[in-house]
């Protein structure tokens, strides 16, 4: 029997953040360590995963199966493919990271790793599972400990509002959902919520054009999708500089996942019939979100937006049901998570010191902290999609996905990526360089060495993917063929 690794890599998070909750509440650095210890077990597992999926076999590895209520259909199923693979390796990057830079918090951090890492177990959760009705449950799993991070540790002049925005769209979204997943299993007649069973299912034209819709844009509200977006901003800048990194880096990829894995491959008749909308609404996510990322005045409130757009291209990669634009949302989930997470870290390490983040107050950060600096520019050329970067490697194939499929979508969305590059541009001018308000600099500090080396983890994983993409992109490629099957090859 091999070892359950998938199990351990969705458990030990949890399992972690229960033995946190017994650690008497003043051993903070007790805390700190066991979280710093957990975040590590499960980033080295992911990756073993990660690099130990044989591309060349391709198909659902890693399987673990046990039945839970067999009556019913419903078991604890877990596997990896070529796309959920870099998913879970996102997870424990993030995590990682996440932890490196929440060292510093000082209110309550026993039940903040705590709710951090049952909001990852979720996460991890919804990753590997095979069973639809696992999917739902551990998608809850991730949403729930949202409300508590932003309400309890949030920015506080926007935190209960944000908190209780973000999740009452992201459980009416879920709700929409379930009902599309359970008309699924008992439209199937198989009595089971095995996903890879039900692709075969061979629902009727009629059932996947009228329930395609529920399902892809229930969860696709916690992808970002326009006009379901506005959530979004307001999560990203009410929550802490950790929670931020997840919800932008792994939840909204988790709501993107959720929407291929259901909609697109459980029901591909409906996923043809609809694409033309998902092509519009995505495209107006990727444009009007540029639009408003560049006129924020609020360094976080930017990169909200800017992140809202960047969605828009998997949703567009999605749309063209073509082997270019699905490889491509594969290389722009990850590349996007990694980025994203590394610019709410960067805001976050400003705000810290500056205690302000309107950009207009702000400048000359590079003198005092250019690990920073770097980093951002380094973040900023990912986002501009600069060849030899990760988000130049995931845009190129989701515009000649697009050109297939429809050229003038591509050629409007092209658009987003001038404005992209004047608001990066921008903010590097503005925040890193230029004069420093003698306020700022009798009093701002370097970041520590935690700060450092999480910048640079996040920045030598998109390095190294632009440099050489088929790190990734063969795996990519393997899932995507997988689920260009469903649809015939087409």
């Amino acid at each position: 029997m091999q070892f359950p690794i998938l199990s351990v890599i969705v458990f030990t998070p949890i399992i972690a953040g229960m033995l946190i909750l017994l650690i008497p509440s003043d051993r903070k650095s007790e805390v700190r360590v066991t979280a710093l210890a957990a975040a590590t077990i499960a980033l080295i597992l992911s990756g073993w995963v990660y690099f130990n999926y044989n591309v060349i076999t391709g198909g659902y590895q890693f399987l673990e199966k046990y039945e839970w209520l067999p009556q019913m259909g419903i078991s604890y199923f877990v596997g990896v493919d070529g796309m959920n693979a870099p998913l879970v390796l996102l997870t424990g990057i993030v995590m990682f990271t996440g932890v490196l830079i929440s060292w510093g918090i000082d209110d309550r951090p026993r039940e903040f790793f705590a709710f951090l890492f049952i909001l990852a177990s979720g996460v991890f959760g919804v990753f590997v599972t095979q069973d639809l009705f696992m999917l739902f449950f551990f998608y809850e799993i991730a949403v729930f400990p949202m409300y508590l991070l932003i309400s309890i540790w949030g920015w506080i002049k926007t935190r209960e509002y944000a908190a209780m925005k973000l999740t009452l769209y992201l459980f009416i979204g879920s709700v929409v959902s379930l009902v599309g997943g359970l008309a699924m299993y008992y439209k199937s007649g198989m009595n089971t919520f095995n996903m890879i069973q039900l692709a075969q299912a061979n629902f009727s034209d009629s059932f996947q054009i009228f329930w395609f819709p529920f399902v892809f844009f229930g969860f696709a509200v916690l992808g970002g999708i326009f006009p379901f977006h506005n959530w979004s901003p307001d999560g990203h800048v009410a929550a802490p500089t950790a929670v931020s990194m997840f919800h932008a880096g792994v939840l909204m990829k988790l709501g993107a996942f959720a929407a291929l894995r259901v909609g697109i491959m459980l029901l591909p008749v409906g996923a043809k019939y609809w694409s033309w909308l998902i092509l519009i609404l995505a495209l107006v996510n990727i444009v009007y979100g540029a639009f408003i990322a560049m006129v924020q005045t609020d360094f976080k409130y930017v990169i909200g937006f800017s992140s809202v757009s960047h969605m828009g291209l998997v949703m567009l990669g999605f749309a063209t049901l073509n082997k270019d634009g699905l490889t491509g949302s594969g290389m722009q989930m990850f590349s996007h998570g990694v980025m994203t997470a590394l610019f709410f870290a960067v805001v976050g390490m400003v705000y810290d010191r500056a205690h302000t983040r309107e950009i207009g107050e702000l400048g000359g950060f590079s003198k005092k902290m250019p690990w920073v600096a770097v980093a951002f520019i380094v973040g900023g050329l990912v986002s501009m999609g600069m060849p030899g970067f990760s988000g130049f490697v995931a845009e190129f194939p989701i515009f000649m996905g697009v050109w297939q499929a429809k050229p003038i979508i591509a050629i409007v969305a092209s658009i987003s990526i001038v404005i992209t590059a004047s608001y990066i541009i921008r903010i590097i001018g503005r925040v890193f360089f230029g004069p420093m308000s003698e306020e700022f600099d009798h009093h701002i500090g370097d970041v520590n060495a935690l700060d450092k080396v999480a910048l640079a983890v996040l920045c030598l994983i998109m390095i190294t993917i632009g440099v050489f993409p088929s790190v990734m992109s063969n795996m990519i490629s393997s899932g995507v063929n997988q689920i260009l099957s469903l649809f015939g090859g087409a």
